[in-house]
């Protein structure tokens, strides 16, 4: 009997022991194999040059030159940091009487050409090219003449049809594919230093702008060419001009200068955003709209639904160096929501390194978790997908 009650505790212990084991066992193979299978957060999933890479794919660009080699510095940056564009300019603001990117229309088509073939992924070519004042393809360059919005505003939305129908056309030839315009701005304030003034707005009545801004984009898609529609949250009230400090709506803006906006992103006929250096204290108290997320994240992307890109203005302008360090600016941006960012190195000094020491602060801030690695790959993929859309690839 009591052999046979210690044969009976030795089987019990033995199988104890084998269901023990087997459960570890077990357990740690299925452990191991959901933590092959599910994708881990943070910035190991993600090499080095991949996060450079798609990095550089948020950065447009401004540079010198008329003509480009294997040897040209912008070359050297598209190649080295995978640049996501350029933006083109007539004539260097420390100096307008000297040529920057445009000289003639054959030379800037060969241009362009020349640095999509130097570059392993397309390049968006951006420029701003609003007709009146703001045209850098100059009809004195030899390129066509395109009236102000306000010129055109205060005629049929056909003939701003018809104007934008002529502009486009020649911005695809020359292989320019994103149009900085049109300015969507309710022209609130006649004497606005950067808008009114310069006859940048096509109305006072947010209608009239909504319907000639339609125009003017439609004949834009027509002819494969994007569109950024500016200065989001609007620019129309201001009394002083972002390019020279930080501006403040507060006390001027007002509700209808939201609705060109709100109504063309409705109809899914804005390619990118804009966000304007411009504060409003009533509803981001701490930061410009290019800053931040209220602004982009809750306002833009959430009231207002918009799916596309966002890009900054300028971050080399006035409102942003006057106030903040350029790592600050950078990282503030992208946080906030910005996918692409201008970095138009066309002020009083130009840095050939600009856009290597951009794509350092951000990368290192992501790899530090100042920036998270998501909202890179957010960006990448939209990036990716609009130029899918454009047929770059």
């Amino acid at each position: 009997m009591k052999k046979r009650s210690a044969a009976c505790v030795a089987i019990f212990i033995t199988l104890f022991l084998l269901t023990v084991c087997g459960f570890i066992y077990f357990s740690g193979f299925f452990e191991t194999k959901n933590l092959v299978n599910i994708p881990r957060e943070g910035p190991e999933n993600v090499s080095d040059q991949e996060l450079r890479e798609k990095i550089g794919q948020m950065l447009i660009l401004g540079f010198n030159g008329t003509l480009v080699t294997q040897a040209s510095p912008i070359v050297k940056a598209i190649r080295d940091l995978s640049l996501g564009g350029i933006i083109l300019f007539d004539y260097n603001v420390a100096d307008e009487f000297q040529s920057r990117n445009i000289i003639s229309p054959e030379q800037t088509k060969t241009l362009i050409s020349d640095l999509q073939k130097f570059s392993a992924t397309p390049l968006f070519v951006a420029i701003d090219a609003e007709g009146g004042k703001v045209n850098r393809l100059k009809e004195k360059y030899g390129f066509i003449n395109v009236p102000s919005a306000e010129s055109l505003g205060k005629k049929s939305v056909l003939e701003t049809e018809k104007a934008a129908q002529v502009l486009a056309a020649e911005l695809s030839t020359l292989g320019i594919n994103l149009n900085l315009a049109p300015v969507v701005d309710v022209n609130v304030n006649p004497r606005n230093p950067i808008i009114g003034s310069l006859a940048r707005s096509f109305s006072s009545d947010p209608q009239e702008v909504l319907s000639h801004s339609l125009a003017f984009i439609e004949a834009h898609h027509q002819n494969n060419v994007l569109v950024a529609i500016k200065h989001f949250p609007g620019h129309g009230s201001s009394e002083e001009d972002s390019h020279e400090g930080l501006v403040d709506i507060t006390d001027t803006y007002q509700d209808s200068e939201m609705i060109p906006f709100r109504e063309i992103i409705g109809k899914n006929q804005a390619d990118m955003v804009m966000a304007a250096h411009l504060m409003n204290l009533k509803i981001d108290p701490n930061y410009p709209a290019s800053l931040s997320s209220i602004f982009i994240k809750d306002i833009l992307q959430g009231e207002l639904g918009f799916k596309g890109l966002v890009i900054s203005d300028d971050m080399q302008m006035g409102a942003i160096e006057e106030n903040y360090s350029f790592k600050r600016a950078l990282i503030l941006a992208i946080n906030a929501g910005c996918d692409l960012l201008i970095i138009s190195n066309n002020g009083k000094t130009y840095n050939e390194r600009i856009s290597y020491e951009a794509s350092d602060i951000v990368f290192d801030a992501v790899r530090s978790g100042e920036i998270p690695l998501s909202r890179v790959l957010e960006s990448s993929e939209k990036i990716e997908k609009t130029k899918r859309k454009l047929k770059l690839f």
